[in-house]
């Protein structure tokens, strides 16, 4: 490998780097609207006395969801480019941003039900399905 084409790798990798830490911030800010809502939702359910409020909250934590499920998996295809430009593999282009060559192998199911996730959205979720139904079971 010449000078200038480690050079280049080395660029590149910088490149698909900074779009990594992008997805990853964004992701974390989805988290902390998430989070904020469903506090937001429980706080005003309990100030109005009405629980039933909070089923207000669970079709925007969904989303929420859904929208970090799809940050997550853009990051797994970056990281996939990431390291198939690491690997010097013919398969890339030079300076190639493109992971469509990725949709097949990650999923967005995967990605929705990662640990991290199913445990933070799922959590809040239910909290606010189970606010929501008890006042009615009662």
């Amino acid at each position: 490998m010449t000078n200038e084409s480690s050079s280049d790798t080395i660029k590149h990798l910088e490149f698909i780097q900074s779009v990594i830490t992008r997805l990853n911030s964004t992701a974390f800010l989805v988290k902390g609207w998430a989070m904020t809502l469903a506090a937001g939702t429980v706080g005003l359910a309990a100030s109005q006395d009405d629980l039933r409020i909070c089923g207000a909250g669970i079709v925007p934590v969904a989303s929420f969801w859904m929208l970090d499920a799809y940050y997550l998996r853009q990051e797994r295809m970056y990281r996939r480019l990431y390291d198939n430009v690491r690997l010097n593999s013919e398969s890339v282009e030079r300076f190639s941003m493109d992971t469509s060559m990725y949709r097949t192998t990650t999923s967005f199911k995967e990605a929705a039900a990662s640990p991290l996730l199913l445990l933070f959205y799922a959590a809040s979720l239910a909290t606010l399905l189970a606010l929501t139904v008890i006042p009615l079971a009662t």
